[in-house]
């Protein structure tokens, strides 16, 4: 149906839906900074874990794909430093630093470093997603490819680390106020890990499901027109 539609319209419609991820992505980011997670995240890994996911598998996906093609897309001026691979590497060097001990509770003690753990989930999880999705509607295979296994790492390795932090046996993360929770350490932390586990794997598992439909897809178009 919407090849039907005038290109005009096509247009239309395609900077609505922009503009509609973009505004949702941001006030996703919103809800993450300025609501009752940051609060909650003083006392609780879950609360931690909950507004980290808000950043990288809900904001930063919807503020990519939102940009991804249009003037705005980096990805069209600097497509060599947006490499879907290298992206995914950095990542997961700054998601596991940043759930070391030390320095998760470096970040929730002190505010300057919390906005640097936060920034940095920001940054890293854009730059992967526009990675992946960005480019324009001429971008090649091997990009889409890329972007795939980049997504699959990703999701891969906080899996992975959704099911070490939900299955340890005792609490990695002391933190100050557990004893006026009704949970203890180590359910708050294994409840944090399972977000990690159910949120993070699968949003990175369902983008990269995503590229490679288009990416059969496109396959299936070019075999007809042969």
């Amino acid at each position: 149906m919407s090849a039907s539609l005038p290109p005009l319209s096509r247009l239309r419609r395609a900077t609505t839906t922009r503009r509609v991820l973009v505004g949702c992505g941001l006030l996703s980011l919103l809800a993450a900074w300025l609501g009752p997670l940051p609060a909650l995240a003083q006392h609780s890994f879950a609360a931690h874990m909950a507004m980290h996911m808000t950043v990288v598998a809900v904001a930063a996906p919807l503020l990519a794909i939102g940009l991804a093609g249009s003037a705005a897309d980096p990805v069209l001026r600097a497509s060599r430093v947006f490499s879907p691979m290298l992206a995914a590497v950095l990542e997961f060097m700054v998601v596991w630093s940043w759930h070391a001990p030390l320095l998760h509770h470096a970040a929730r003690d002190a505010l300057a470093m919390r906005v640097l753990e936060q920034g940095s989930f920001l940054l890293v999880g854009l730059w992967l997603w526009l990675a992946a999705f960005g480019g324009g509607a001429h971008r090649s295979r091997e990009r889409t490819a890329a972007g795939i296994g980049g997504l699959l790492l990703t999701s891969m390795h906080m899996t992975l680390l959704g099911v070490l932090l939900a299955g340890a046996p005792r609490a990695l993360y002391a933190h100050a106020h557990a004893t006026a929770s009704a949970t203890s350490a180590l359910q708050d932390q294994q409840l944090g890990g399972v977000l990690m586990l159910a949120v993070g794997g699968s949003v990175y598992l369902g983008g990269a499901l995503l590229l490679l439909a288009g990416l059969l897809r496109d396959r299936g178009d070019g075999a007809r027109n042969a």
